[in-house]
């Protein structure tokens, strides 16, 4: 597709993996609308963008709740139009073990990144299948394709977010909406830095593959959609990994668990357990 011209919403663009493709997209000639829940940062990126001659609106909204995220989405249709792209990037969720995590972190956890992808993906698919053109990008984690100890309600977000985007693929078929699944390897951010003690649980396995720099996957991310690929996956190491995964998907889970985190035998204590960085709630990856 050409970016030039484009239309583009880009959720979890206040930092990370979502600024990186929201400037790549802008700079691509991409009209951007940036979605997130802390607008000074958000406006930070705008200020950026537009030092660019690009365009950036900011919207500053919390997707986990269904009714801001509709009324976010009825503010774009009504000011800006309809979006070419959607790029679903926004998440949240420590890693932690099953008996780590209270309900309320287990629903948030769920609620970003799936519930707010869907809650925007239904909003938006009306105007794009009326116009029998768009794609919905859904950024996840290779965890959404083998499961490594440590982060289990992390995981089963992510797992359902690869769900949600091959159901919506087989939901639109034939209706000129597609569909775009990008995944990467680990990415330098400051996911770890507001989540101390995720870094211990990589698995060892994880360190055969270069670490990336946001900038990569948003490049990645603007790249893929111009040549209007199904799949995004970075680095090309994770690709070999992941499609040596489809074909020994039961030698590789054993692997990640036997190269993953080791818990004590003894039950943490609420003391004992890792606790949220300087920015309080779950970061967003």
């Amino acid at each position: 597709m050409k970016l030039a011209g484009a239309f583009a919403v880009v959720t979890g663009s206040s930092s990370g993996i979502g600024e990186a493709t929201a400037k790549a997209l802008a700079l691509k000639g991409a009209r951007v609308a940036l979605i997130a829940r802390t607008r000074p940062e958000l406006e930070r990126v705008s200020g950026e963008i537009g030092a660019g001659n690009g365009t950036a609106l900011v919207y500053d909204v919390d997707l986990a709740n269904a009714q801001a995220a509709t009324r976010a989405a009825e503010a774009i249709l009504r000011e800006q139009g309809c979006p070419d792209i959607l790029v679903n990037n926004a998440g949240a969720g420590r890693w932690l073990y099953t008996d780590e995590t209270g309900p309320d972190e287990a629903v948030a956890m769920m609620a970003m990144p799936y519930f707010g992808a869907f809650y925007l993906t239904r909003a938006f698919l009306p105007c794009m299948l009326a116009r029998r053109s768009g794609t919905i990008v859904n950024v996840t984690s290779p965890a959404s394709f083998s499961a490594w100890p440590g982060a289990t309600g992390y995981t089963a977000a992510r797992w359902a977010m690869r769900g949600f985007t091959q159901a919506l693929r087989a939901d639109l078929g034939g209706t000129g909406v597609r569909v775009m699944l990008a995944v990467a390897g680990e990415v330098s951010s400051e996911y770890w830095t507001h989540n101390p003690g995720a870094a211990q649980r990589l698995p060892r396995l994880g360190s055969i593959f270069p670490k990336l720099g946001p900038d990569d996957v948003g490049t990645a991310i603007a790249s893929g959609l111009e040549r209007d690929r199904a799949n995004v996956i970075v680095p090309m190491q994770l690709r070999i990994g992941l499609a040596l995964n489809s074909l020994w998907q039961w030698p590789m889970e054993r692997l990640l668990i036997a190269t993953g985190h080791r818990r004590t035998t003894d039950v943490p204590s609420a003391a004992q357990r890792p606790q949220p960085g300087p920015g309080g709630p779950p970061s967003q990856m």
